[in-house]
Order: structure tokens, then C-alpha cells, then sequence
């Protein structure tokens, strides 16, 4: 018997192999759907999928829609002219956005809604993590896996479900959730959003979705966040947390200290300062977990219980994640794709450099993104020692004229760091090889197939010394 929501009991998924599809694709499976899918490619997630019990298709083709499918899930990125989604509509089969899925999944559960131009994967994933740890089993939908591929998402028997809210197509409009944490306000995403102030809009009417009498948590130190809040100010039935460093803040962080690869957070909780470990390093990790403690005590879990649980989460795939070490050189992997998230993630991976270089292989994503944000990228990289920037990931994507890496590379040759251009992806083992030396830290960084560069980096080094 399926618990399916009712146009869902036989869902056929568009790019199953999606982050956030997957994700999705495996509740419903687990709450007994008949789950089937297509994806471009064979991949570790659509391993994981079928262990789960979904039907997965490679390639794109009209006979991979089911007889039996109720319905079609496809993401923004899926093209109109889609063979699956014409099959879908020759037949007259509904057509469900992922987010709306992802809103029928949480219905009837205390959802919690993960929104902010950066640190929604990781913030996700440390309240899955601690609320796991708790005992409260939640059931839980993130960007990106934990560990392994297929555990990005959970169908969990507790009450709480925990997910990752998209600014980038406004689809988390869709979503009505008891609290909602915005880490961070900024102007991305071109291809949907054409100012700040439609940025600006769009999160308000996020907030708009809370429930009544449900709580934002908001960072105090972000500028764009506190814009957010004075727009916001005054609602009725909305209950408003600040979160950060200001000396206003509800939840105030009085310091964070590194310590080798994690960080100790002091918080002044109820008029006394209360101590917790981070076990990943950086500042901005350190307030995410700050934004994760507020939500969770807004739904009434114990505050200093759930500090101490945030110290088990060790980190996500792609969030700085090490890869291993050869040679004496570690190799680190890294998401970040805006300027602001480089910029954090090698101020974090300096303060644990020990001495050593930092070297970054960057891969730029998106031409629309490149095309406003490249020369505040190339200012970012300059916190490295040396950068090899390859070409522009398209993703979604079709080329813009004009619009290339070398915008990078000049702004970065401006700010003093030592850029170099890297056409293919086959000669950069070799390249970083001729400049890594021991006590160096690589880092892989973009959200595109960069990440699959580490373990090549490794063996053309020499050989894995130590693996994550």
C-alpha cells in the first residue's frame, strides 16, 4: 500500500539522476511508489536509486515512460522539447514540478525550508544529521549526498521533515514551511533574476509561505539578509530570529576559533554562552550551524542537545570535501561556483594550510553566471596561490558570444595571482603535478564535472596516501 501522495503513486522522473530529483525519486520509493526515471547517463546516484526500488532508463526516449506512470516529475532544467515530457503530454499525463513534488512530501510534517543564496546544502545536512542523531528520525530532501550516493534524502517516521529550499527558478514559492532559515541574500542566478531587487522579492514571498505562527530564522550580518528582515519586519503571526555576530542578533555567535580542520562556536544562548564543536572548517560553516541550532530549537528540540549532536556532522560531498593525499599534497574538493562561496571556502582552507600553498583547479559554471560574476570570480581566486582555470561548464546552458574563461583569468591577473588558462580537462593530472609540491592543498572547485579531477590528480601525483 503506497503512502504516495495521489498523483505521485507512479511518478516517472526527467533527469532522475539529479541531485535534487534523486532525492525525491528515493522518498517516494521508499513510501512505496512505483518510481521510474530516465537519466543521461549510468552514475553511482542511479545505482543507488534502483537499489531502492526505482526502474531507471539511460538516455531520453519516449518508450522509457511507462504504460502505468501517473505523472511526470521534471526539474527546470529539463528542455521543452524533451522526447519523455512530448510523450507525457501526447498522452495527458500531469506534469509535476520538482518543487511541487517536494510540497506534497512534506504535507502533514513540521517542515523546516532551507533557503539562502549559499550554505543550503550544508545547513540541510547538518540538521539532518543532528536531528538523526537525536533519535527523531526526520525524513529529509538535500542538494547534494552525505556520504555516499543515494543519501541525500530519507523517509524518516518522525515528525520533522528537513529541505532544501531553490531561490534559482523561484520554485521554493511552492513550500509552506513551520520555519524557514535564509542564510544570505545576493544576487545570482541571471537567467531568471535580472536585479537585486527581484531577488529581494522572491524571498520575501518565501517568508509570505511561512505558516502561521512559524518562525524565520535569518542571519544578522548578512547585508542582503538584513534587508530581508526589515522588509519582513512587523508580520503578523511571524515569529523572527537573527542568527550571527551583530550585536544585535537574537542568537548572537561571540566567537569561532579554529582548530585544525573543525571550529569551537560559543553562542550566547538565554544569557549564557554555550560552547559547541564544528567539524568542518571555515567561519561561514560555523554560522550555518549556528542558523541549523535556531531552527532546530524552534521546533522545540533541546538546544544543547542539539549543539552537541551538530558536532557528529563531518560534511558533505563536494563541500570540502578531501579526496586524499600523495606526495605530501592534499587534494580537497569544493562546490563553491559564486564568487562569495570561493571566497569563503579558501579563506577557510587558508587558516589550515600550515604553510603550505593553496592551488585551485576552477572550472567556471554557467555563461550567464560568468558573464555577470567573472571578474568578481577572478578577484575570489586571488585569496589562492595559483589557479588553472578551464572552460566554462555550460550545464542548461547554450553558449553566450563573448563570454569565456579569460573574463577569470584578466580580472584575476589584475588582483596579482598566478592564472592559467586549461583548455582540457585530460591535461590538468599533469599540470598539477609539474606545480604541486609538498605541503600544498588542491582544491577542485565548481559545481560542474570538475569533482571527477581528484582522484586523477592523486594518481598522477603518486598514489593515495589518505581518502575521504
Amino acid at each position: 500500500m503506497s503512502d504516495a501522495p495521489s498523483d505521485l503513486h507512479a511518478p516517472h522522473f526527467i533527469g532522475i539522476g539529479g541531485a535534487g530529483m534523486s532525492g525525491l525519486a528515493k522518498i517516494l520509493a521508499l513510501r512505496g511508489a512505483e518510481v521510474s526515471g530516465s537519466d543521461a547517463k549510468e552514475s553511482a546516484t542511479v545505482t543507488a536509486l534502483r537499489a531502492a526500488g526505482a526502474r531507471v532508463s539511460v538516455g531520453h526516449a519516449a518508450e522509457h515512460v511507462p504504460p502505468a506512470a501517473s505523472c511526470i516529475v521534471v526539474s527546470s532544467a529539463i528542455r521543452q522539447d524533451n522526447p519523455e515530457l512530448a510523450e507525457a503530454r501526447r498522452r495527458g499525463l500531469p506534469v509535476i514540478h520538482r518543487a511541487d513534488a517536494l510540497a506534497a512530501l512534506m504535507t502533514g510534517r513540521r517542515a523546516i525550508a532551507v533557503a539562502g543564496t549559499h550554505g543550503k546544502t550544508t545547513t540541510t545536512s547538518m540538521l539532518a544529521v543532528a536531528l538523526s542523531g537525536l533519535g527523531l528520525d526526520p525524513s529529509y530532501a538535500i542538494g547534494g549526498d552525505l556520504d555516499e550516493p543515494g543519501s541525500n534524502a530519507h523517509h524518516g517516521t518522525g515528525e520533522i521533515f528537513v529541505a532544501e529550499a531553490d531561490e534559482s527558478d523561484r520554485s521554493f514559492h511552492k513550500y509552506a514551511p513551520e520555519v524557514a532559515i535564509v542564510l544570505n541574500v545576493e544576487l545570482d542566478h541571471h537567467a531568471n533574476y535580472a536585479s537585486i531587487e527581484e531577488i529581494h522579492e522572491s524571498f520575501e514571498a518565501f517568508v509570505d509561505r511561512i505558516t502561521p505562527g512559524g518562525t524565520l530564522v535569518v542571519s544578522a550580518d548578512h547585508p542582503g539578509a538584513r534587508e530581508l528582515t526589515a522588509r519582513v519586519a512587523g508580520r503578523p503571526g511571524l515569529r523572527v530570529v537573527t542568527v550571527g555576530e551583530s550585536a544585535d542578533a537574537t542568537l548572537r555567535v561571540l566567537s569561532v576559533t579554529a582548530r585544525g580542520m573543525s571550529s569551537e562556536v560559543v553562542v550566547e544562548l538565554d544569557g549564557a554562552p554555550l560552547a559547541f564543536t564544528v567539524s568542518v572548517p571555515g567561519r561561514h560553516y560555523a554560522h550555518n550551524a549556528v542558523a541549523a541550532l535556531a531552527a532546530g530549537t524552534a521546533l522545540g528540540v533541546n538546544a544543547r542537545e542539539l549543539a552537541a549532536a551538530l558536532g557528529k556532522y563531518t560534511g558533505v560531498r563536494r563541500r570540502l570535501q578531501l579526496k586524499g593525499a600523495a606526495r605530501g599534497v592534499q587534494v580537497i574538493d569544493s562546490y563553491a561556483h559564486h564568487p562569495t562561496e570561493i571566497a569563503a571556502d579558501l579563506e577557510a582552507i587558508r587558516e589550515n594550510a600550515a604553510g603550505g600553498r593553496v592551488l585551485v583547479v576552477f572550472q567556471p559554471h554557467l555563461f550567464s553566471r560568468t558573464q555577470q560574476l567573472g571578474t568578481e570570480m577572478g578577484q575570489a581566486l586571488s585569496l589562492a596561490d595559483a589557479a588553472l582555470v578551464l572552460d566554462i561548464y555550460p550545464a542548461r546552458e547554450d553558449p553566450i558570444p563573448g563570454v569565456t574563461s579569460e573574463v577569470i583569468i584578466e580580472a584575476a591577473h589584475r588582483h596579482g595571482l598566478a592564472a592559467t588558462a586549461v583548455h582540457s580537462m585530460a591535461e590538468v593530472p599533469e599540470a598539477v603535478a609539474a606545480l604541486a609540491r609538498e605541503g600544498d592543498l588542491v582544491l577542485t572547485m565548481g559545481a560542474g564535472d570538475v569533482t571527477a579531477l581528484g582522484p586523477e590528480i592523486l594518481t598522477r601525483l603518486g598514489g593515495v596516501e589518505a581518502g575521504a
